[in-house]
């Protein structure tokens, strides 16, 4: 087996910016147990995993350090930028395990540019017992959430609850148990949470606990952000088609930036930029 292991940094122009994911392009792919010990090695919160082209699509598989993730928007927009970089512009079709996901790759002043078309958003309001539990994990109190944009479970490849707060104070302020809230996402099969506080009717300041994949907390999630669309789409809080633009990482350090279009139908678009962060490793076996 050959291939080449990329690392980038996504939805960031500037290295100490967004967040940062391995892409790991070979001639096939690795059983399960060696891609969990090379996403372990590169340290990232997901790695993702292409095999070979077979007339025009590409099969995908993201793991985080401990564990298989159904899809990963970060990982999926670095993959499209290095794909764009070896075989230029163009859509690149992804057979993920939750569907098929196509990649538009452009090049925009010297910038490669990738745009993710999500599978079918879904959408249900968020069981009291869950919000409650999860509130607890991250010691907030009811009367700190926004009324406006209801809890909800979100889905756009992986499941997100979506908590909107009141001010952007209470988001910034961010420390949560760590062992609690893993346990009530591995339980209720929740991906990360999907902390917002909306600026504006275009605009939101976002944050997204990943506990279940071994990291506190993830500067720039593509994934939660196609479901955050979705969500305001299909229970009718805003009206499509619509361009929203989210901002992530900034208290980490990492500033990211994330565009989403939300069409009248279908797939929601994620689009953003990433850089290289370090050459690129053969592999071989």
């Amino acid at each position: 087996m050959t291939a080449t292991l990329y690392r980038l940094s996504a939805f960031t122009r500037d290295p100490k910016g967004g967040n940062p994911a391995g892409v790991w392009i070979g001639d096939a792919l690795p059983d399960a147990a060696t891609m969990r010990g090379i996403a372990a090695e590169v340290g990232y919160s997901e790695t993702a995993f292409l095999g070979p082209d077979h007339d025009g699509v590409r099969t995908v598989r993201y793991y985080s350090p401990e564990a298989e993730v159904s899809f990963c928007g970060h990982a999926t927009i670095a993959a499209g930028v290095v794909l764009g970089q070896l075989d230029g512009a163009g859509t690149y079709r992804l057979s993920t395990a939750v569907g098929e996901v196509p990649v538009a790759v452009e090049q925009i002043d010297g910038d490669w540019q990738a745009s993710l078309v999500s599978v079918a958003p879904e959408q249900r309001t968020a069981a009291p017992a869950l919000v409650e539990a999860a509130l607890a994990s991250l010691g907030w109190q009811a009367d700190e959430l926004d009324p406006t944009l209801p809890p909800a479970v979100a889905y756009a490849g992986a499941w997100h609850l979506v908590l909107a707060t009141a001010s952007k104070a209470r988001l910034d302020a961010l420390s949560y148990d760590f062992a609690s809230l893993k346990a009530l996402m591995l339980r209720e099969h929740l991906t990360t949470l999907q902390l917002v506080w909306r600026e504006s009717s275009t605009r939101f300041h976002v944050r997204d606990p990943f506990p279940v994949g071994g990291v506190v907390e993830d500067p720039a999630t593509g994934a939660a952000a196609a479901a955050l669309g979705g969500y305001l789409r299909d229970a009718e809080l805003i009206e499509a088609p619509a361009q929203l633009t989210l901002l992530q990482g900034d208290v980490m350090g990492r500033p990211s930036q994330l565009e989403v279009a939300i069409p009248a139908s279908g797939g929601i678009v994620v689009s953003g930029t990433a850089v290289s962060l370090q050459r690129p490793v053969e592999y071989l076996s």
